[in-house]
């Protein structure tokens, strides 16, 4: 089967899978069968379309298979038979709220009482379809334990009692929120990896921007869904010159800018532009919007940074998170020079890997090389992903050897 012939059909289906869970969620309110009915109806779908064409109808298609596999499960456990049964007479064809239902999945598995691990996990195998085995490879863990892990969350919702449905309007924004914060987590994971040999797990990144682009989709009057999908775009058009061929990481400021993805970037200032002065402003848009400012230079010597340091005082209004608080400094220090970032990071109790980094960075521009040496060889000993090991204890190294050609 040529490829140019199998797209579509996987394009489709992968489009089509959260819609057809939810719906069978919705109706019968059994997570664990529901998902493996809807997995029978996409191998049946996947195995038939490519010769018989994708169907006029496909989600109809779709959920009449697998509600029919689902009634043989639950007729199977003897549960609920005479429900099932009459379900089983009732028109299946597409209801009017396809796209409801698989916003509301996303709800349900960004469930409040879901540690962030498994919202994420769940996220990913019920709204993403990707299998167990792909997940536990993403989080480097073994399939047996991303398997119960997974069945553990999927039994924490069904337990819940929390019906499938939209939740009230007083609870609806911060369960929206949930959801855009495990999109966001996704792609920080699969941008920046906290472990394994790679700066980028390209697979992340792309499951992320996905689900971001379906969520905005579904939620086209959020500024923030909006904004969340413009960040990831923007930040991401710059992977192809963030790593050099052997996989080391590049710094912001040396990378070739021809190289950065120039109709991400287009979309994402779209988004942004656009998403702004729609509604309330949230970390999202703002954050999304000094990327933009970085993005658009046309070089680093460019780089607008009164405009970023003015975007992250607004930022820490409305998100004041330990690494807004750090790149504050670093924007501080680029416009105001490295003194003025040092007072702000002085400030600061958390000390992590960002904070050490971004202390040896400005000791360096201020000329404090030793200071900065130390500071970087600490970043690295807090660095859990080994390329960012790799680059910091370069960094150490460069200006070791440069004071000893002084």
């Amino acid at each position: 089967m040529r490829r140019e012939e199998t797209e579509p059909v996987a394009d489709t289906l992968r489009t089509l899978a959260p819609q057809v869970l939810g719906a069978l969620v919705r109706r019968y309110g059994r997570f664990d069968p529901a998902e493996d009915a809807v997995q029978e109806a996409l191998l049946k779908a996947s195995q038939q379309w490519p010769d018989s064409g994708i169907p006029e109808r496909p989600f109809g298609w779709l959920l009449q298979v697998a509600s029919r596999k689902l009634i043989d499960l639950l007729r199977a456990e003897q549960a609920r038979r005479e429900r099932e049964v009459r379900a089983a007479r009732e028109d299946v064809g597409a209801p009017a709220g396809d796209a409801d239902d698989t916003l509301i999945l996303l709800l349900l598995c960004c469930h409040p009482s879901l540690s962030a691990a498994s919202q994420i996990a769940l996220t990913l195998r019920a709204v993403g379809g990707l299998t167990t085995n792909e997940i536990a490879r993403m989080f480097l863990t073994s399939e047996d334990s991303m398997t119960r892990r997974i069945s553990r969350a999927k039994r924490t919702v069904q337990d819940s009692g929390v019906p499938f449905r939209m939740p009230p309007e007083e609870a609806r924004g911060e369960r929206l929120g949930a959801v855009l914060h495990v999109l966001y987590l996704i792609f920080t994971e699969g941008y920046s990896a906290t472990s394994g040999p790679d700066v980028r797990r390209g697979e992340l990144v792309a499951e992320a921007i996905r689900l971001a682009e379906m969520t905005a989709a579904l939620l086209p009057d959020d500024s923030e869904a909006a904004g969340l999908l413009a960040l990831m775009l923007l930040t991401d058009a710059r992977s192809p010159a963030r790593v050099t061929e052997q996989g080391e990481l590049v710094p912001l400021h040396e990378q070739d800018r021809t190289q950065w993805k120039a109709e991400s970037i287009r979309r994402g200032v779209e988004l942004v532009t656009a998403a702004l002065p729609r509604g309330p402003v949230g970390p999202y848009q703002v954050q999304a919007a000094i990327a933009a400012v970085h993005d658009e230079a046309p070089s680093a010597a460019e780089t607008d940074w009164r405009q970023i340091v003015g975007l992250y005082r607004l930022l820490l209004k409305v998100s004041a998170s330990p690494v807004a608080k750090v790149s504050h400094a670093v924007a501080a220090g680029m416009a105001d020079g490295p003194a003025a970032g040092l007072e702000l990071l002085a400030a600061l109790e958390d000390r992590d890997r960002r904070f050490y980094a971004a202390r040896a960075h400005l000791l360096e521009r201020a000329g404090e090389r030793e200071a900065a040496r130390g500071a970087y060889l600490r970043a690295a000993e807090l660095a859990t992903n080994i390329r960012q090991v790799r680059y910091l204890n370069a960094c150490a190294r460069r200006l070791s050897e440069g004071a000893e050609h002084d």
